[in-house]
């Protein structure tokens, strides 16, 4: 990947070295004290691996985060990034506008379902959550459904970390911190069902009537209080949970059945991870706002975005012409550098066919994951395009730590893994080979038995 790129930038980067003093920094999402007894520290990164300070190569298991589907260190992205920050860094998003912002808009409505046709830009899929929360109320009061501010999330969703998407999310860890977070919030279970879809290749046979749950929370609360409805596709950040077959159409008609705007957050699902450029094409369900982030820089800089259908921007368009329509936004929003790596990216799926390649990776991808059942402490396998979960019994009162185990031992022998719970997740960059597939899949099955 490297072979385009300024010699010298790469050898000021393969010189990285470890901090001095790891003291300041609060790291997110981390068990800090742990951490800083035995840090793990990235140094480079190019194609499918990370380095160590020490010079030491990882193989990229996740993505990243779920972000780099393209890989690293992808030259037209560089050169993006590089060539903007000379030409202009930074330009005022509020009444004001640059020609890469929306030439990037419509290159993406190119890509995304039919209908959704309006981009808002974000720095991240927290705030593109919390943008689409604020759309699907503002969207019924400007239509004069003011007493519609009701929304409903599920069981065990991510939606991020600010208090919107917290209160809509459903894992129990990260709401328990932070006190009653927003009113006016109800949840839909869960789809996870060992007892009836343990160890199915692909999308579930069984649960498309959990949908109908919607139906119950209408009837508690009534429809004409109900804004949104926001769920992931495919849930990912707690460990891969897969929608029945139908369960999604089912949502989507109940949703209109009862005028309530239906949110897909794809922040994970997005630009090619189950093997169609979103999740909505992958299921035939087109949502009325769909949130991204991550693979819409391949994790090169901060962005997200809402994608909404026509009739919802339109809804805002009313009054004088000289005022806001929408009273929200980021000093960050459309940020040149961020649009500038969006364009690079843009292309490089488009060069390499990454927006659905994760479809003909996916059947080894499956075969590779599903050879560990069996092993020890394995509950559950799934998968679905290039992203899969292996959920393993937990040690008693003692949650969590078997699947932390794993993760530092695959990361000790030179394979980067998700771990969320006790539960194994795994996205590897769409330009995964069989051969990488062959090395995380042998590596997780190596640790498995020997922590037997």
């Amino acid at each position: 990947m490297h072979k385009d790129l300024d010699p010298a930038l790469l050898a000021q980067a393969a010189g990285a070295a470890a901090p001095a003093d790891l003291d300041a920094y609060w790291m997110p999402f981390t068990a800090n004290r742990q951490f800083k007894q035995a840090p793990r520290l990235l140094a480079r990164a190019d194609g499918m691996h990370y380095w160590t300070p020490e010079g030491r190569q990882v193989l990229d298991g996740v993505a990243g985060l779920w972000c780099v589907n393209a890989g690293h260190a992808r030259p037209k992205i560089v050169r993006a990034i590089a060539e903007q920050a000379a030409e202009m860094d930074f330009a005022p998003p509020f009444n004001m506008g640059h020609p890469k912002a929306f030439e990037l808009a419509e290159k993406l409505v190119q890509i995304t379902p039919a209908g959704l046709d309006k981009v808002f830009y974000t720095n991240s899929g927290s705030e593109a959550v919390e943008t689409a929360l604020k759309m699907a109320i503002g969207y019924h009061r400007a239509r004069g459904e003011g007493t519609r501010t009701r929304l409903i999330g599920r069981e065990r969703g991510y939606h991020g970390v600010n208090f919107g998407g917290v209160s809509v999310g459903g894992i129990a860890g990260n709401r328990k911190t932070f006190g009653p977070l927003l009113g006016g919030v109800d949840h839909l279970r869960h789809t996870h069902d060992l007892a009836r879809n343990r160890h199915v290749r692909g999308v579930p046979e069984h649960g498309a009537e959990l949908a109908d749950d919607l139906e119950r929370i209408v009837a508690l609360h009534d429809a004409s209080t109900i804004a949104a409805v926001i769920v992931e596709p495919v849930a990912g950040s707690t460990g891969v949970l897969l929608p029945p077959k139908g369960y999604l159409e089912r949502l989507r008609a109940i949703c209109d059945k009862h005028g309530i705007l239906l949110i897909f957050d794809e922040v994970i699902t997005g630009f090619g991870r189950l093997g169609a450029p979103f999740a909505a094409d992958y299921f035939g369900v087109t949502p009325d706002l769909m949130t991204v982030a991550k693979g819409i820089t391949n994790g090169s800089v901060p962005m997200g975005a809402v994608f909404a259908k026509s009739f919802i921007h339109d809804a805002f368009m009313n009054g004088p012409e000289h005022l806001i329509e929408f009273p929200h936004g980021y000093t960050y929003s459309a940020h040149p550098l961020a649009c500038a790596a969006a364009l690079g990216t843009l292309e490089t799926y488009a060069d390499d066919g990454l927006l659905t390649r994760g479809a003909d990776m996916a059947r080894p991808f499956e075969d590779a994951l599903h050879a560990l059942e069996g092993l020890p402490h394995v509950l559950d396998v799934r998968n679905i395009g290039l992203v899969g979960a292996i959920e393993l019994e937990p040690i008693p009162g003692q949650p969590a730590k078997r699947a932390f185990d794993v993760f530092l031992e695959c990361w000790r022998r030179g394979v980067l893994v998700r771990v969320t719970g006790d539960i194994i997740a795994l996205s590897p960059p769409l330009i995964v080979e069989t051969s990488h597939i062959e090395q995380i899949a042998g590596t997780i099955g190596e640790v498995l038995k020997a922590q037997a």
